[in-house]
């Protein structure tokens, strides 16, 4: 089998990342696409077809076994993207219909959150796992659930959304609409804010962080600050640990998991955020899953987390 190959697709709103990836989970040969440059889907899918036979004559290679497509708003059930609000061509594209209109191999779509999920559960550590869940930290929070050994996709397939599940009611204002959804805590962007926040109130801080500029600050600056031992940037994870936490310990109630995942940018900074993380959630578990359920952070590469996703989408069209 790790002769067998399969194309997994990250479609982004600033570029489309494209992989041939190896049954072993090895990413041999990549391409890119600028996403923003189309504002017609045909096209812009004609030429995802053309740089996949790009890519598997690159590497000798004539068939596949499927195409994986991680999309936002995409729809597992219908093959789908239903009305992405940061891709030029709007509306319903049918995705796996023009595909097919290009190359004839089974396509499987949905959103990038679960599809990471499956890229842990069929390249990465849940391998021998059928419970399981992850959390990616991003500009969101993203997230996937697998129960039962099977991606968790909901009557609609959009299932598993727990960034947009509500923390603090009446809190900050989401890109959803509504205020107080995990996001807006525990996200990239959210330690961003809650670092602002903190030093508008505490005027007389004079630490790491108020060398780099409002418009420059990133969660990797309170990251590095929180590291280099900066008071404020360690209240921040220790904040961001404990709204998580409590996150995480309210989505074992529900599924039961024996792992939960974690993965993206603010993940990095270590145990700074993974220590009150922790504390948080088992302080805030029900007792009847206590020492149930293992909190680690994604294995797979960082630079191949999105396509292996997409990538390993395919195994649910066998």
């Amino acid at each position: 089998m790790t002769n067998s190959y399969s194309i997994g697709i990250d479609i982004g709103g600033t570029n489309t990342d494209i992989g041939l990836v190896r049954a072993d989970g090895c990413v041999v040969a990549r391409n890119t696409l600028p996403t923003g440059k189309y504002y017609v889907a045909d096209l812009y899918v004609a030429d995802i077809c053309d740089k996949i036979r790009e890519l598997m004559a690159e590497m000798h290679v004539d068939k596949i076994e499927g195409i994986g497509v991680a999309a936002p708003m995409g729809n597992y059930y219908t093959g789908c993207i239903d009305n992405a609000t940061n891709l030029n061509f709007r509306g319903i594209t049918d995705l796996n219909a023009l595909m097919h209109s290009h190359i004839d191999v089974p396509v499987v779509v949905s959103n990038d959150a679960n599809a990471s999920a499956y890229g842990e559960l069929i390249y990465g550590g849940a391998k021998q796992m059928s419970n399981f869940i992850t959390f990616t930290l991003g500009t969101g929070v993203g997230s996937g659930i697998v129960i039962g050994g099977k991606l968790l996709h909901g009557k609609t397939g959009n299932a598993g959304e727990l960034g947009h599940a509500i923390l603090i009611p009446g809190g900050r204002l989401c890109g959803c609409g509504r205020k107080g959804c995990l996001e807006t805590y525990a996200s990239a962007t959210g330690i961003r804010r809650t670092a602002l926040e903190l030093m508008e109130k505490r005027p007389e801080y004079n630490g790491m962080l108020r060398d780099v500029p409002v418009d420059v600050l990133r969660s990797k600056h309170v990251g590095d600050a929180a590291n280099a031992g900066d008071e404020l940037a360690l209240e921040v994870f220790a904040m961001t640990g404990n709204w998580l936490g409590i996150a995480m310990a309210n989505a074992v109630a529900f599924s039961s998991p024996e792992a939960i995942f974690l993965m993206g940018g603010p993940v990095h900074a270590g145990e700074v955020l993974l220590k009150p993380l922790r504390e948080s959630f088992n302080k805030h578990l029900c007792f009847v899953y206590d020492n149930s359920v293992d909190i680690r952070v994604s294995e797979l590469p960082d630079n191949d987390v999105a396509i292996l996703g997409a990538a390993a989408l395919v195994h649910l069209a066998s």
